[in-house]
């Protein structure tokens, strides 16, 4: 059995979305979620990720981070998923709430279940490559070590 989410309203898995409100500390700022960090990323160390940062929601977050008035960052392409692993670590180590969703969902299939995005969701044939699931599956595998090793020690 897979799990699927998408909307954050959806209960319980909606925490697995970017746009849940779970906000963190990385990089020596405050990111009120996910997709506010990895859009602002694309223009890391620019005005422009400042502004991303500080965007009232994470759509608008989002729409700003898709604008090409400023110039993606040179390796963005070799750095997304690395840069999206590391904001969904942080969001999972900061929330024992979700951190628990997370674990609790085993070794099942987490599926973003997106019409639209054939590169993070799984596209409207399932053709995607899931790759906000795959990264999810990660620091779930990622947190469930760190927490069995607590437990030894």
């Amino acid at each position: 059995m897979s799990i699927l989410f998408y909307s954050t309203r959806e209960q319980p898995y909606g925490c697995f979305s970017n746009f849940s409100a779970h906000g963190f500390e990385l990089d020596d700022a405050w990111w009120p979620t996910s997709e506010h960090y990895f859009q602002a990323q694309k223009f890391a160390e620019t005005p422009f990720a400042e502004q991303i940062r500080q965007a009232r929601s994470p759509k608008e977050a989002a729409d700003l981070g898709r604008k090409r008035t400023f110039p993606l960052r040179a390796d963005w392409e070799q750095v997304k998923d690395e840069t999206m692993r590391k904001a969904v670590l942080r969001k999972f180590e900061t929330h024992a709430d979700i951190r628990a969703i997370l674990l609790a969902t085993g070794d099942k299939e987490i599926i973003e279940n997106t019409t639209t995005d054939y590169y993070w969701g799984r596209g409207t044939d399932g053709s995607g490559r899931n790759m906000l699931g795959q990264i999810l599956m990660q620091v779930r595998q990622i947190l469930s070590e760190h927490s069995q090793s607590v437990r030894k020690s």
